[in-house]
């Protein structure tokens, strides 16, 4: 098992809907990408006040680390990187992306 954890720097005038949008359209991935087994994601809400500028994430998990690589590829990966860097401030780390 792969856990695939993705921290976002949002921009402010993003609206509810266009984060919907992009949550959506990751959640959809586990329908078409093979070993992806789940997804979840959502807006920080930690009351430790140490996000650094990342206001939403998501997680997915993958059945092993070859799903995993397919998935990085995938064209209907790259479509939803290009939404993800649409929502994202300009910053030197906008995302930060951690597997295990």
């Amino acid at each position: 098992m792969i856990n695939h954890i993705v921290l976002l720097k949002c921009r402010t005038d993003i609206t509810t809907e266009e984060l919907q949008n992009v949550f959506s359209a990751l959640h959809q991935l586990v329908k078409v990408i093979p070993g992806l087994l789940s997804c979840t994601s959502g807006a920080n809400n930690s009351p430790e006040q140490i996000s650094r500028g990342y206001t939403h994430a998501f997680h997915m998990q993958f059945s092993d680390s070859q799903a995993r690589d397919a998935y990085l590829p995938h064209p209907q990966h790259e479509l939803v990187k290009i939404m993800i860097g649409e929502i994202l401030i300009e910053d030197d780390a906008p995302v930060l992306v951690v597997d295990y």
